[in-house]
């Protein structure tokens, strides 16, 4: 496994000290890519707007010589810890999807960061499901994705794959698999 992996702030020296509002992860020049090509997402806006005031993002390696797994797991907990705009924290990550509509428990206290850890766990399991039927394009079922991804559950005695088929909902959702029905089971493929 090769640690080429390092993780990085972005931080707005306008403020005393610097501000960090970006957390990421990455090899070679991935921390300066960001002001090389500014994009349209909110933490592009913001880099955009430091340097229209004549001032320029400070970059700094948080931690070099990792893995890709240390690096993520480093960075799900700096997002955690720092919090997003939507949280009341401070990073313009963007690790939150669009939100679900639901009845609001007034009663239910959500713990900071709980919401950035879900959210890119959530990536993580994305990006494991979407490997495996890369690596299997005659397609995979529900069930091989609980089974060889190690995330069968064991609910009273029975199998109940819930969370491997609400990952595979999402990326249908987001039209990165498509299904077929074949008999009473569902098979999955990349596009």
């Amino acid at each position: 496994m090769s640690n080429t992996y390092y993780v990085y702030s972005l931080k707005d020296q306008r403020e005393k000290p610097a501000k960090v509002f970006y957390i990421g992860k990455g090899t070679g020049s991935r921390a300066t890519d960001h002001l090389k090509k500014v994009d349209e997402t909110r933490k592009g806006k913001f880099i955009q707007e430091i340097l229209d005031s004549g001032c320029t993002p400070i970059i700094s390696k948080v931690v070099e010589g990792l893995s890709e797994e240390q690096a993520l797991q480093i960075e799900l907990e700096l997002i955690s810890s720092f919090g997003t705009v939507e949280t009341g924290g401070s990073l313009y990550n963007t690790v939150i999807p669009r939100s679900i509509n639901r009845k609001i428990n007034e009663n239910v206290t959500v713990p900071n960061g709980a919401i950035e850890k879900a959210q890119l766990g959530l990536k993580l399991l994305k990006d494991s499901i979407i490997s495996l039927s890369e690596e299997n394009p005659e397609g995979i079922y529900n069930s091989d994705c609980a089974h060889y991804l190690g995330l069968q559950s064991d609910h009273n005695g029975n199998q109940q794959d819930y969370l491997t088929y609400s990952v595979l909902g999402i990326l249908l959702k987001e039209g990165i698999i498509e299904t077929e029905k074949i008999g009473s089971r569902r098979k999955y493929r990349k596009l």
